[in-house]
């Protein structure tokens, strides 16, 4: 806000964008344009509207009328100099996107709310090794005295849970709230938000491709056989899984490619960003249950893939990418973070240990590229060297 003229804070329903923006400014006016009387108020007479909320402002859900951008665009640009003037929330569509892109861009800064992080969840301070990692300087060495952050339990919970504020919140009084809440938030996602913004859509077959997701969720997904089994086109799957993503309920890590000296496999990996949602969708209440779940191993790395990228991307780091990778000899990383502190490859298991051999794709992955170091993210108790350049962080100091 000290930096642009106007924020759009963006991100999946329910996640807390309200909240938060009323909550960093309660003296500001504040309209929602899902509530009739301030969408009839600003689209009415657009021009009229801005003309008196020249700044201060904050306009909810902007999706639901998109050429609020480009009369934005003539509001801003009668004094660029101003910062700080407008704050904007939507969930992604096509629209917002659009819109931002084409009329604000230079003046609008995008920020994406994820849900709860686990140490936001439990309030507990930011975890000091992204600091590090994010830092040019650090060596491999400057990562043996990070803080822990969070209790095991705390972790598993927060991996059975998700981060959606409500449920999280006031199902720890009331269990059974968690699941009617992800019912009637799943329900309402596809019947409601997905049916309005792509009313072609056949949201039988999206449904279905959403359950079956939900067992692929932290694989490589073959569109074909997704296809095949849902009697749909590989056409028709890759326009759904780009709505997913866009709608922050699915994150689709390309392939990292940039290694000569090796054959990469290019096919995309994706999973569901909060794991509460997929356990929910696989049935899973407890965690001695999904410990011993098939989906175990993928959902595990998942979460905390997502976990980190979260990580990164509260530093406000510009720059940063992420990245799968896996070789046609199956040699496979399961994230490769690269930014202007360089490429750092990361190694996650459910296990408490590691053996020399499971190693071996973080070696050849070090070698050929040059990175400084890699990590290996588990459940074991402390952080420990594995080789000279290799460390294992436990997944609860993220």
């Amino acid at each position: 806000m000290t930096f642009f003229p106007a924020v759009a804070v963006i991100g999946a329903r329910q996640c807390g964008k309200s909240t938060l923006v009323q909550g960093l400014y309660p003296e500001w006016k504040y309209y929602d344009l899902e509530r009739p009387d301030d969408y009839r108020l600003i689209t009415s007479d657009p021009l009229g509207f801005f003309s008196r909320q020249s700044e201060k402002t904050i306009i909810d859900e902007a999706q639901q009328f998109p050429e609020i951008f480009s009369v934005l665009r003539g509001i801003i640009d009668r004094d660029r100099s101003a910062t700080g003037r407008f704050l904007l929330t939507g969930s992604s569509s096509p629209d917002i996107v659009k819109g931002m892109s084409e009329s604000l861009a230079g003046r609008i800064a995008t920020v994406e709310l994820s849900t709860f992080k686990a140490a936001e969840f439990y309030e507990r301070p930011f975890p000091d090794v992204y600091e590090r990692l994010t830092d040019r300087q650090t060596t491999i060495e400057n990562l043996t005295d990070c803080r822990q952050k969070l209790e095991l339990q705390q972790m598993y919970d927060h991996w059975l849970g998700g981060g959606y504020p409500e449920p999280r919140i006031k199902g720890k009084q009331e269990p059974a709230f968690h699941g009617l809440w992800m019912d009637a938030y799943f329900n309402d996602y596809v019947s409601r938000d997905i049916r309005r913004l792509f009313p072609r859509m056949q949201t039988h077959s999206f449904r279905l491709l959403i359950q079956s997701l939900s067992f692929q969720s932290g694989t490589i997904i073959n569109r074909s056989t997704l296809a095949r089994a849902l009697e749909i086109s590989s056409v028709t799957v890759q326009e759904y899984l780009e709505i997913l993503h866009s709608t922050f309920l699915w994150r689709t890590l390309r392939s990292y490619e940039r290694n000569p000296l090796k054959k990469v496999q290019k096919m995309p990996r994706g999973f569901f960003r909060d794991s509460g949602l997929l356990h929910h969708l696989l049935k899973l209440t407890d965690v001695d249950t999904l410990l011993v779940h098939p989906s175990a191993g993928a959902s595990f790395e998942s979460f905390v893939i997502e976990e980190i990228i979260r990580g990164f991307q509260c530093t406000m780091q510009s720059g940063v990418d992420f990245h799968y990778y896996r070789t046609k000899d199956r040699s496979e990383i399961d994230l490769i973070v690269e930014g202007p502190f360089g490429l750092i490859p990361i190694e996650v298991k459910l296990g408490h240990s590691m053996r020399k051999g499971m190693l071996k794709a973080l070696r050849t992955f070090l070698k050929d590229t040059g990175a400084a170091y890699g990590i290996v993210v588990n459940n074991s108790d402390k952080i420990e060297m594995l080789a000279d350049n290799i460390i294992q962080i436990p997944a609860i100091y993220f």
